[in-house]
């Protein structure tokens, strides 16, 4: 039952519609040999009280002179002439008013003036079912259970006096040629009748699955990719299958139109985000292009070479800097041999910033200390610590607090920077890493990109959190290698 209940309505719809018609055929067949079977039966009862009311009517003579002999010729003639109306009667006898034979056509079987109950139980019964009888009330059939024949008996009046039964016994097995022959004709009529309804029904109902099987199909197709029209045909009228697939063809070619336009937004961002970086690179290379520039100008125009030159030399010199710093952040490079990451790394991060948390008025403290070294690049870890407190000593107010934790945990190290000043706004955080996107109206906007690509090269991840209550928090986690997890 579950193999046919998951099996493709390709061969679900016709396998119905084939047990639908053989179920109908054979109903309508049984109920065809039940008629024909009835009809017979009916027909038989029909002939044999017929020739019940002829011979009980040429009775009527020999009985009320007690002529034995004629009366044997009367009951035999069927039987001896083999008449047609008979229907193949096995046995007739009269029955006198005590239920006592007169005559019969087997008289060694049921010899005359013997009593019908003594034949055996069978005819104990219908001795009772005869004496239930009413002469008045015509012929009538009498079926035994444990009989191998049935009967059918008629009363023998004359001027509404019995005179007597005649009773006619048929063997029940008479039927059954001839139901065995109603039987073969309806079998061969259904045959004939499936020969022709079954490749019919297997053909509708194989074009009644055909549209759920390509509706199917084409659904089972949409997945990374919608399908183009070309790859799938759906069934198009005014049903509710052909209503479904032109609702599936329009909600396709809307889903179409919506990846192409999705497609072309994300062509749009990346050239935008090109076209920003090359602003950017051009803005922060022109300025101090610009400056030497000048710096060649005066020198060229002015006299007194000496000072023309020391005031023109540490202009190009910061110029060039700048220049090489910019192109440095943008050619951003983690493979640089270094020792691995130490506690001393940290103590130089701490007088590296000094000047800078002095100049602000900030405190910068550490929480957690490396115990041992750690086997990451000391010199890419220091620059994104580097990026980050200076990022944090800027964005904090006069007098405040930098803090900078730095603990490992399984397998890991974790960094965060926190400051207490203005929060960083809902709107720039989902652009805070990329480059030229800064907060301040100084620098390049190129630290915190660099910081996320040597993040990103480290195999760690960096997340910013963001709010007046509670500040601003980097948080960057560095894997490290097993050796030094264990």
């Amino acid at each position: 039952m579950l193999l046919f209940r998951d099996l493709s309505f390709r061969y679900k719809i016709p396998l119905r519609a084939i047990v639908l018609v053989l179920v109908t055929a054979g109903t309508l067949t049984a109920a065809n040999v039940m008629r024909e079977y009835d009809q017979l039966r009916s027909d038989l009862l029909d002939n044999a009280e017929s020739l019940g009311r002829v011979l009980a009517s040429a009775l009527i003579t020999p009985l009320l002179h007690d002529d034995l002999w004629r009366a044997y010729e009367i009951v035999s003639l069927p039987v001896e002439t083999e008449v047609p109306s008979a229907l193949g009667a096995e046995t007739l006898m009269v029955l006198d008013p005590q239920m006592r034979v007169y005559v019969s056509t087997r008289p060694r079987t049921y010899p005359v003036r013997s009593e019908l109950v003594e034949h055996g139980p069978v005819h104990a019964q219908l001795a009772v079912e005869l004496a239930a009888l009413r002469p008045a009330a015509g012929g009538r059939a009498i079926e035994l259970a444990e009989a191998d024949d049935f009967f059918v008996a008629m009363p023998i009046v004359a001027d509404g006096v019995s005179l007597g039964t005649l009773v006619m016994a048929y063997p029940k097995s008479i039927f059954q040629p001839r139901f065995l022959a109603i039987v073969n004709r309806s079998a061969l009529v259904t045959l004939v009748v499936l020969l022709l309804l079954l490749p019919m029904s297997a053909y509708w109902g194989r074009r009644m699955a055909d549209p759920l099987v390509q509706l199917a199909d084409c659904m089972g197709k949409v997945g990374d990719r919608i399908p183009p029209e070309p790859e799938y045909q759906l069934y198009e009228s005014r049903d509710e299958i052909g209503l479904a697939g032109t609702q599936l063809k329009s909600m396709l070619r809307s889903l179409r139109e919506k990846q192409a336009l999705e497609q072309q937004v994300i062509a749009s961002e990346r050239l935008a985000a090109v076209g920003r970086i090359t602003a950017g690179i051009a803005h922060e290379i022109n300025n101090p292009l610009g400056g030497m520039l000048n710096a060649i100008s005066t020198y060229k125009k002015h006299g007194q070479p000496e000072l023309a030159v020391s005031r023109t030399l540490p202009l190009l010199e910061r110029g060039l800097q700048q220049i090489r710093d910019t192109v440095a952040a943008l050619l951003v490079e983690t493979r640089v041999q270094s020792h691995p990451l130490t506690q001393q790394d940290l103590e130089d991060i701490d007088t590296l910033l000094h000047p800078h948390t002095s100049r602000r008025q900030v405190a910068l403290r550490w929480e957690g200390r490396l115990a041992e070294p750690l086997s990451l690049p000391s010199t890419a870890v220091r620059q994104i610590m580097l990026n980050l407190l200076l990022n944090a000593v800027e964005a904090a107010a006069q007098s405040s607090e930098v803090l900078c934790r730095v603990c490992r945990e399984a397998g890991q190290l974790r960094v965060d920077v926190l400051n207490q000043g203005e929060p960083i706004a809902a709107e720039r955080l989902t652009h805070l890493f990329e480059p030229f996107v800064g907060g301040r109206s100084e620098g390049h906007g190129l630290g915190l990109w660099v910081t996320y690509q040597l993040v990103q090269q480290l195999g760690g991840s960096i997340d910013v959190r963001s709010d007046a209550e509670h500040g601003t928090v980097f948080t960057v986690v560095l894997p490290v290698s097993k050796e030094d997890a264990g």
